[in-house]
């Protein structure tokens, strides 16, 4: 079988998947780390495009950027794998924690394993900006695009639509130079799935019809039914990653009356523990879903899990897969041509924006031992990714032992 002999790879995406701490910012240094200076799968250069051109799409941006690896080294069936390695094992720990989320919160179990994550997570995140200026910082516009991508991105972190406007305005600006034309090098059409498309608008469809249907009805499960509509709609719309997703899951469960099936605590014990795992953070459905089903019995709990992890990442799979053979075909064209160097510039913006952000939640000046350990921890990080052949993963464990030992 061809899938064979993509093995190694495959083995590389579960050994990232399992170090993967930090959320979608943090996880594109390791990526980087991994995909292009370890094994070099793809580029410096395609892995901005990929991270470009999923920032313009809804849905879970690592997990786009890391099925477009997958798609490139082996097509459709080897997206399908990566993207399955990828959410599984965060997924399945999310769904075990909403089986033993009562025990954290009732005998407080101890997390200070993951105290060091975030600021290991940001150091991850300077690397891989610093390597990306390198790249796509080469002019006088692209300084000046990167600059307001930095400054809108920080003040307007959790707006949704800034990230694709910003994509959007800086290929446009680009644009207003007529030096920059494509090299004369065939690029080799992709054949464009339609069949993704359309799954992804009929099951909108059914998934909506059915939710509805159940509603009117009063079915006996409909709740499982509501859910999954909602997930799948949350999947589908959601720009800007966990950020959003966190708000709007907390206004559909925790505050509005007739779905009100969570509490604050619970809500919010779970953001907490998506955020000190490995792995995407939309896996958090997977918790939300058992968390709305588990006075349903055991194994509509576990239905639940099931349902919100497949209905937050299949709309993100399937647009990706359709969208990017289209953008893959564009690229021969001058105005997409020009627009990348732009959207480039944005992307560097707003990963510099993303370290400063999560940079201010760190304790870095209090003068005290925490203070100084976590600065320790994000300029190691760097310097080891930066000037060392260490793999992410040996840097990953080493802050989960500090921590314990701390």
């Amino acid at each position: 079988m061809v899938l064979f002999r993509h093995v190694p790879f495959l083995k590389a995406v579960f050994l990232y998947t399992i170090s993967a701490f930090g959320g979608p910012q943090g996880h594109l240094g390791m990526m980087m780390k991994t995909f292009v200076d370890g094994r070099r799968d793809v580029t410096k250069e395609e892995l901005m495009e990929y991270l470009a051109f999923c920032q313009l799409l809804p849905g879970a941006t690592s997990t786009q950027t890391l099925t477009l690896i997958g798609y490139k080294r082996g097509g459709v069936p080897l997206a399908i794998l990566t993207l399955i390695i990828w959410i599984l094992p965060a997924s399945i720990l999310m769904s075990v924690f909403s089986f033993l989320v009562y025990y954290v919160n009732t005998y407080h179990v101890s997390l200070n394993i993951f105290a060091f994550v975030q600021p290991m997570a940001v150091g991850f995140i300077a690397f891989a900006a610093f390597k990306m200026y390198k790249i796509s910082i080469k002019s006088t516009i692209t300084y000046v695009i990167m600059m307001v991508g930095l400054f809108a991105t920080y003040f307007l972190f959790k707006t949704p639509w800034v990230f694709p406007i910003l994509i959007i305005l800086g290929g446009v600006v680009t644009n207003f130079s007529d030096k920059r034309i494509p090299q004369k090098e065939n690029i080799r059409p992709k054949q464009i799935k339609w069949t993704n498309i359309w799954l992804f608008v009929l099951l909108f469809l059914i998934v909506g019809f059915l939710s509805e249907l159940a509603r009117r009805n009063d079915w006996e499960n409909k709740r499982a039914f509501n859910f999954t509509e909602n997930v799948y709609r949350f999947g589908s719309l959601v720009f800007g990653g966990g950020d959003v997703l966190m708000p709007m899951m907390y206004e559909q469960y925790v505050v509005r009356k007739k779905t009100q099936y969570m509490t604050k605590e619970e809500y919010l014990t779970g953001w907490g523990l998506v955020r000190a795992i490995p792995g995407p953070v939309f896996s958090v459905a997977s918790y939300t879903g058992g968390m709305i089903l588990r006075d349903k019995g055991r194994e509509m709990q576990v239905v639940g899990c099931i349902i919100g992890c497949i209905g937050i990442f299949l709309p993100s799979a399937l647009l990706v897969l359709f969208f990017y053979p289209v953008w893959h075909n564009l690229k021969k064209y001058v105005i997409v041509f020009r627009a990348l160097e732009g959207i480039n510039a944005v992307v560097v913006g707003i990963m510099w924006a993303a370290f400063l952000y999560l940079l201010k939640d760190i304790s870095i000046s209090a003068f005290n031992t925490v203070s100084f350990i976590n600065f320790f921890v994000i300029i190691g990080t760097f310097i080891l990714l930066t000037f060392t052949k260490i793999r992410s993963p040996y840097i990953v464990f080493g802050c989960l032992i500090l921590g314990l030992l701390i």
